[in-house]
């Protein structure tokens, strides 16, 4: 009996999980779509960025959670410290924070930022006499660059600073309960 409840929960998270990425993933492609629709090369290259860094920011926090003691917030939460309840909870529900981070958001703005890449890349073989081919490949080559050693260098940051970075963030989805 506790076995086909698990693998119901099980399910549901999947859905869940599925149509919370394809919600993401329109709302980032909307969004990115009308920005990058009739901008210049700087505004283009500005939108990628952004997509990256947010992939990375989603990353280090799925990261910091599954990485942190919850130990410390329990005690920091009997003394009523702002945000430490609320990353009590992020900790206790560690793999499903994990995945919406890392998985949901980190791979939506992996593809939003390739998407930004196919902009640039179609505004730069406009306005130069560049190889096609190798503007297309250089741009995918930089956005792949910055996202996986952003993400690289954000895993280890989190795992080092789990804490403050769990607490950070604790306090600031506290901001927005009641």
């Amino acid at each position: 009996m506790r076995k086909r409840k698990v693998r119901r929960n099980d399910t549901e998270w999947i859905l869940t999980v599925t149509i919370l990425a394809f919600v993401i993933s329109i709302i980032m492609g909307f969004f990115g779509e009308l920005i990058l629709g009739n901008v210049g090369l700087a505004i283009s290259m500005l939108v990628t960025f952004i997509f990256i860094m947010l992939g990375i920011v989603f990353d280090v926090i799925g990261v910091a959670v599954t990485a942190a003691d919850i130990h410390i917030f329990n005690s920091m939460a009997s003394k009523k410290v702002k945000g430490a309840s609320v990353a009590v909870k992020l900790i206790n529900n560690a793999s499903r924070v994990s995945s919406v981070c890392c998985d949901v958001v980190g791979d939506v703005c992996g593809v939003a930022s390739g998407s930004a890449g196919v902009a640039i890349a179609a505004i730069l073989i406009k306005t130069t006499s560049i190889n096609p081919l190798l503007i297309s490949s250089i741009v995918t080559a930089v956005i792949s660059m910055l996202t996986i050693g952003g993400k690289a260098l954000g895993k280890g940051y989190a795992i080092r600073q789990s804490t403050d970075i769990v607490h950070t963030t604790g306090k600031l989805i506290s901001k927005f309960m009641k």
